[in-house]
């Protein structure tokens, strides 16, 4: 569309959203609070949902609800990335055995019902027992850099070995060095996109010395269990309408060394791990 027949001021910076995303954001928020009550109420047990505390890299600027959940990096003995899923383990729920994926890291519960929404809930790895592969696989169409390897194999910690060196046309040098990966691969399923950067303030954070200060403790403590050899990472998929946004792919706003959603202008920064709550969806059952 021109942008002389855009009714909303150019200087915005935004798309012409406003009334029809901001409509269906609220009506989403609606829908999804509704789909967690009745969850509740009438689902079969263990087909997971409800109210759900998570950590994520926080939302600083536009019309997302909240942060995208940390996946926690686990690094290989020959140096592949795997993203740790929960422990799979089976509970009583109301005089029935049902099988969950949950484990408590530094006394937050990190639990499969973080990746629960934006349609993700569907995907067969989303079950806690699926035989899903937890390394994460190159997707080669994303950075330049990336097209350089073959895609579908798993990416590796030398991949990254420039890091502190690399750049582009965002950011800065010695900001990170970003991948993009399919995590929870399938036989008969979708992956889920996650994106990761290995950065020298990684292990700031883990140390208390990131540059917003000291962490909550057990947001510390989750961190430093989530982070490997300076890499951190994140199911990659905007929280406002599902789109998969990048780390320095846009110098909007001062976004070049964040995670920038083209969508609709949500940004969010990969070095200041939050809290956050939300109603996650069921997966079917």
């Amino acid at each position: 569309m021109p942008l002389d027949e855009d009714k909303y001021p150019e200087q915005t910076g935004r798309r012409r959203f406003v009334k029809g995303v901001v409509g269906s954001a609220t009506l989403a928020a609606v829908a999804a609070g509704t789909a967690g009550s009745i969850n509740t109420a009438t689902s079969a047990p263990g087909a997971g949902g409800g109210t759900t505390e998570f950590v994520g890299i926080e939302l600083i600027d536009g019309p997302a609800p909240r942060g995208m959940p940390i996946v926690p990096i686990e690094v290989a003995d020959d140096g592949t990335l795997q993203g740790r899923w929960p422990e799979v383990q089976e509970v009583d729920q109301g005089g029935q055995t049902v099988t969950v994926a949950e484990e408590d890291i530094g006394g937050i519960t990190y639990s499969s019902t973080w990746f629960q929404y934006c349609g993700v809930q569907q995907y067969v790895g989303t079950q806690p027992g699926a035989d899903a592969d937890s390394n994460l696989l190159v997707k080669p169409e994303t950075y330049d850099w990336l097209k350089e390897l073959e895609g579908g194999r798993p990416l590796r910690v030398d991949d990254f070995d420039d890091y502190e060196e690399w750049t582009n046309e965002y950011g800065s040098p010695g900001d990170g060095k970003p991948g993009m990966a399919d995590w929870r691969s399938t036989a008969d399923g979708r992956p889920m996109p996650v994106q990761m950067i290995r950065s020298p303030e990684v292990p700031k954070l883990a140390n208390g010395e990131g540059k917003y200060g000291d962490l909550p403790s057990d947001v510390l403590n989750f961190i430093d269990a989530a982070t490997e050899e300076s890499f951190i990472a994140w199911m990659d998929k905007c929280t406002h309408f599902c789109c998969v946004p990048g780390y320095r792919t846009s110098d909007f706003e001062g976004a070049g060394d964040k995670v920038y959603c083209q969508c609709h202008q949500s940004i969010y920064d990969p070095f200041s791990p939050v809290k956050g709550q939300f109603v996650a969806l069921p997966r079917p059952d």
